[in-house]
Formats: structure tokens, sequence, C-alpha cells
């Protein structure tokens, strides 16, 4: 079983690094200005700024 990619409010982060929300439609329209935050490993993640967003972890090559 891999590590998990997608995290909601109040999971802790398995890593330190930059998260940022993705949602619903991310991969065909993309979101505008997603949200992102930096997190040291074992801080628990806030609300995105909507109910239908997670958090994944920011990879370096993103646009945003």
């Amino acid at each position: 079983m891999g590590e998990k990619t997608e995290f909601r409010a109040g999971d802790k982060a398995p890593n330190t690094g930059t998260y940022m929300e993705i949602g619903e439609n991310d991969r065909i329209m993309g979101i505008q200005n997603p949200q992102t935050i930096q997190l040291e490993a074992g801080e628990e993640f806030p609300e995105p700024s909507n109910h239908n967003r997670k958090w994944t972890r920011k990879h370096r090559n993103s646009e945003n």
C-alpha cells in the first residue's frame, strides 16, 4: 500500500513541505489561485477554502 496523496482538514502532514488545494475539476480546468501552505511533518491540515477541496503535496514542476 502506497503513501496517501490527498488529505482532509485535520489530517497530519506526513512530510515537511508545501501543500496546495485540489478540487473536483482540477485535472480538467484547474483551480484559479489555489491556496498553498507550508507544513512541518506532523502538523494538521487547515480547512480548505471550500468543502469540495482537499490538500496534496505541491510538486516542484507545478505551475502555481
